[in-house]
């Protein structure tokens, strides 16, 4: 009885020390599984001034045992209400994600308005993403922001996206 229960778990460790050698050293092929993810985010933007914001993200998420990978671009706004000149914000960003317990780099382009003037500016993103809440920090490189005091250059940020939709796409396995 032994000696079967050990060939038994010598075959299932054959089999799947294959699975890891085939994602491991075959990247060339698409992952069997793919996931969109869409909904909007809420969040809070700390730093020299306190702004909420409010967008949507989508994400795409390739299902892999190793290394999956996730991509996500998000757009939305920041109002900070609290200033006696009111800052309100659009952001454009994309972020990337190589495996499960990583962190995320990206890049935002903003737009900055106080309802007199307006700055355009971007800058790199770095966070890390876990159960939905996204933790951010990041810098606006703003080109005319010394006649713009009001706003945010460098920051930290937390979001939480609410998913909505979630399409999975199925690619067929290769015959042999």
């Amino acid at each position: 009885m032994k000696n079967g229960m050990k060939w038994v778990f010598s075959l299932f460790l054959l089999f799947s020390m294959q699975t890891f050698h085939a994602q491991l050293f075959q990247n060339n092929k698409k992952p069997l599984l793919k996931v969109r993810k869409v909904g909007p985010y809420l969040g809070v933007q700390q730093a020299k001034y306190f702004a909420a914001e409010f967008g949507a993200e989508m994400q795409f998420k390739q299902i892999k045992l190793i290394k999956p990978n996730t991509h996500a671009i998000n757009m939305g706004f920041d109002y900070n209400f609290r200033l006696n000149q009111p800052v309100l914000s659009y952001v454009v960003g994309y972020w990337f994600k190589q495996g499960r317990l990583n962190l995320t780099y990206g890049a935002t382009l903003v737009l900055k308005s106080n309802f007199e003037r307006n700055i355009v500016g971007g800058g790199p993103v770095l966070g890390f993403k876990l159960l939905g809440f996204h933790l951010q920090t990041g810098y606006h490189f703003l080109p005319q922001a010394d006649s713009f005091k009001e706003v945010n250059q460098l920051y930290i940020s937390l979001r939480y996206v609410l998913v909505n939709t979630r399409d999975y796409t199925w690619r067929k396995r290769d015959k042999k």
